[in-house]
């Protein structure tokens, strides 16, 4: 195939269970490209579809978690987040979530976008999720390995620590790419 060829679209032909977690299924898959006869095997992980938060205060701060992560054996600075449940809203399941890990709860809240965090390996997709007027007033309702140091900071300081490598987590880079262009218009205001 030379590179001006567009990719053609390979034909699934089966799949197989390999692992069984309380997150995520791994899967043997088999996919045959139109040009080649013989079969080739991948692993995919089916998980369930997450949602992220962009929670903006009446102040103009983001709202933000830094928590453990067992991935990188470090802290990690975030926007709230989870995971979705099965036929769940994006923007429900944003508002629980930024409730249940933060005690913010807000206003017009609104889908920004969708990603498919990597659609190499896996199924599921992020939603991207704009709240506004946000503030505290709920109790925290953690999950028994959840522990959060909850923030609000200025949102021009949220993106100068992300331009800094200090925010390094790609979904949350994505949420802020997405409100980028709102709260340039909110800024200007």
């Amino acid at each position: 195939m030379s590179s001006s060829e567009k990719p053609q679209r390979w034909k699934k032909l089966g799949a197989r269970a390999i692992a069984r977690t309380r997150i995520f299924d791994v899967q043997s898959v088999d996919f045959q490209h139109p040009a080649h006869p013989a079969p080739r095997d991948f692993f995919l992980i089916n998980a369930p579809d997450w949602v992220n938060v962009v929670a903006l205060t009446p102040a103009h701060e983001i709202v933000l978690v830094r928590q453990f992560r067992f991935g990188t054996n470090d802290l990690s600075l975030e926007i709230p987040g989870g995971v979705m449940e099965a036929g769940e809203d994006p923007v429900t399941a944003a508002l629980r979530e930024l409730a249940e890990e933060t005690g913010f709860v807000g206003e017009r809240a609104r889908l920004l976008g969708s990603v498919h965090p990597n659609p190499a390996i896996q199924t599921n997709r992020c939603h991207l999720v704009f709240v506004e007027q946000a503030r505290r007033t709920r109790e925290l309702a953690w999950d028994p390995n959840e522990e959060f140091e909850i923030l609000a900071l200025p949102a021009d300081d949220v993106y100068a620590r992300a331009f800094r490598g200090e925010i390094t987590h790609a979904l949350v880079l994505d949420g802020l790419l997405l409100f980028r262009p709102l709260w340039e218009q909110l800024r200007a205001r």
